[in-house]
């Protein structure tokens, strides 16, 4: 397991191999700033956060999220003042065959440690996307194109937003539903996560 944290883009999360100081920012960050404000991760993708992402996904191992979230909780940003915790949703075809919304029940339990709020219902995702695993980055950013909205009434303007997924792979879903959010009045986005693939040197 490769745990991440500090020293990292103060941006992406990105390890860096020593400290850079604390606004210091990865090249891919400052060449194309991504629309989160920052995200972090757990651990670096490879076989034991696979395999746990895998079993509370398609497992129905709903139980490892208040693992997950009990991990999550020391990226939990101090300096953005009374944030909620956002869900990336799932489309509602998609939710009900699998019953449960994986990156909803790390959020809930999130909430539960930290006592922030969890609101499940304002980001919504607007139409379907088919499954992004086998795409590259470009292909996975035009299909969740304009896939996600926020809800009308939505209390999320001005607020801080503690977006929350299972896996950060390209960053297009979560650069999807920040945009979503900052174009509906969010004051910032930080995503947090269980699991994050990084590139690797051949």
């Amino acid at each position: 397991m490769e745990f991440l944290g500090d020293p990292c883009c103060a941006r992406c999360g990105l390890p860096f191999e020593h400290d850079m100081g604390d606004d210091a920012q990865c090249a891919a960050c400052l060449a194309t700033p991504p629309p989160f404000d920052s995200a972090r991760a757990v651990l670096a993708y490879g076989d034991v956060a696979r395999t746990v992402a895998l079993r509370l996904k398609y497992g129905r191992r709903t139980g490892l999220a208040r693992l997950i979230a009990a991990q999550i909780v020391r990226h939990v940003p101090r300096d953005v003042g009374s944030p909620i915790i956002v869900p990336v949703p799932l489309h509602r075809w998609r939710l009900w065959g699998r019953g449960f919304n994986q990156a909803a029940l790390i959020g809930d339990q999130l909430g539960r440690l930290t006592g922030l709020p969890v609101d499940r219902h304002s980001l919504r995702r607007a139409r379907r996307t088919q499954p992004l695993r086998g795409m590259h980055p470009g292909e996975r950013a035009k299909a969740v194109r304009g896939a996600f909205a926020l809800a009308p009434g939505h209390g999320l303007k001005g607020r801080a937003i503690l977006l929350i997924d299972d896996v950060h792979t390209s960053g297009a879903t979560a650069g999807a539903c920040a945009r979503a959010l900052r174009k509906g009045g969010a004051a910032s986005v930080h995503l947090l996560c269980w699991a994050r693939a990084l590139p690797r040197d051949d």
